[in-house]
């Protein structure tokens, strides 16, 4: 299955709402491993399924040598407040302010489809809470004032526009 590509804003998956994982089997590892991969090809700290193209609600995040498989992943409580900047794969070179909670629990499936609940804080909510907002076509540039976010929309475009007339994109 390396048939996987990052999709990068405006493509339309980005914004949809994703489905539940009902299949708990080697197709849905098989998918893992790809979007790891291509996390890992663009590097990245997570990546959520919409980002890859597949609107399934599942993310992965790698922070301090751990992996996490989200799998339905669903926000049952958060408390305290962080403001950190924010980048995100799908919008190449655009970062910006978000304020987000600093703890949260959440339940949600591992790759063999068991529930588990689990609580985070700090960098590691941060980056849980940006992948979950993938699953419900949420961006983030939607975190960004309407100022902001008309800056980011217009460098996106001006950096597409140089792509199309063959000028490639600079990463960094």
């Amino acid at each position: 299955m390396n048939s996987l590509r990052l999709r990068v804003y405006p493509d339309p998956v980005l914004r949809k709402e994703t489905e539940p994982v009902v299949a708990f089997d080697d197709d849905l590892k098989d998918l893992v491993a790809e979007m790891i991969r291509l996390m890992n090809l663009h590097d990245g700290v997570g990546l959520a399924a919409p980002q890859a193209g597949v609107s399934s609600r599942l993310a992965v995040v790698f922070h301090d040598g751990m992996l996490h498989v989200l799998a339905n992943p669903v926000l049952l409580s958060s408390e305290g407040e962080q403001d950190g900047e924010e980048g995100c794969l799908s919008f190449p070179g655009i970062f910006g302010n978000v304020h987000r909670p600093s703890r949260i629990t959440i339940r949600h499936n591992d790759l063999d489809g068991v529930e588990h609940e689990t609580s985070v804080e700090g960098f590691l909510a941060r980056a849980f809470l940006h992948e979950m907002d993938h699953l419900d076509g949420r961006l983030l540039i939607d975190n960004f004032s309407p100022m902001r976010r008309a800056m980011a929309r217009k460098k996106l475009l001006r950096s597409k526009e140089g792509e199309d007339a063959g000028g490639g994109s600079s990463r960094r």
